[in-house]
């Protein structure tokens, strides 16, 4: 069975004179942080599965450090995609509580193509850009 990556999933086209974030955006929302959690969480159980497999006495003592090396690599990534299905439940959240594709510093509306690039969003770009200015 073939799992769809939610980056593969439709953009969402909208109407002429369409309500922003009406039911139809927000169930398109919902579904593709869905697919995109369903997926992270299958990733995240494939590293356990391969882990425990190829965990096996290595005799080598080189093949070892390498495959702890990998296994170290993959548990990183698996870490930040924790982060991530975190962030990703919040936004799950934000919608059920009406908030979702509003900026939470302005209060703008976030433009559709940045929801469609980064569903988490939760500041319009110019919100982002100044915050992210002042970072540096």
């Amino acid at each position: 069975m073939s799992q769809t990556d939610y980056q593969d999933l439709p953009h969402y086209s909208p109407k002429k004179d369409e309500e922003f974030m009406n039911s139809a955006q927000l169930d398109h929302f919902k579904n593709k942080l869905n697919v995109w959690r369903d997926q992270l969480v299958s990733d995240a159980e494939s590293t356990i599965n391969h882990i425990q497999e190829d965990s096996t006495q290595v005799a080598d003592i080189n093949d070892r450090a390498t495959l702890e090396e990998e296994f170290a690599l993959e548990l990183r990534t698996r870490d930040r995609e924790r982060k991530l299905i975190g962030k990703i439940d919040k936004t799950l959240h934000i919608i059920e509580m009406g908030d979702y594709g509003y900026c939470k510093t302005c209060g703008a509306e976030i433009a559709l193509i940045r929801l469609e690039a980064r569903p988490t969003a939760d500041e319009c770009i110019d919100c982002k850009t100044i915050a992210e200015k002042r970072e540096v």
